[in-house]
């Protein structure tokens, strides 16, 4: 996922936050934990941390990982997403 689908996303999220407030508060989570796996991989490898690099892998992949669940929601019509790129 790049920045620009990131930031496009965010943008959606900001300008419908009053009529999507959940949606807008997990992408919010999304992105926190995005800059937490890239933040904290490496600390993780200097202080050797290996259980803590499965975690960080995870964290950075958590907004395609959520956008790729919600499309596919979307398309089995049991979610509505106005935000998905057509």
């Amino acid at each position: 996922m790049t920045l620009d689908e990131l930031q496009r996303i965010k943008k959606w999220h900001v300008a419908h936050r009053s009529d999507h407030p959940v949606e807008y508060h997990l992408w919010d989570v999304m992105l926190t934990l995005w800059v937490m796996g890239w933040v904290g991989w490496l600390p993780a490898f200097a202080f050797e941390a290996v259980w803590a690099v499965p975690l960080c892998l995870l964290a950075m992949s958590s907004p395609t990982l959520y956008v790729s669940w919600r499309g596919r929601a979307h398309r089995a019509h049991k979610l509505r997403c106005d935000w998905i790129a057509r």
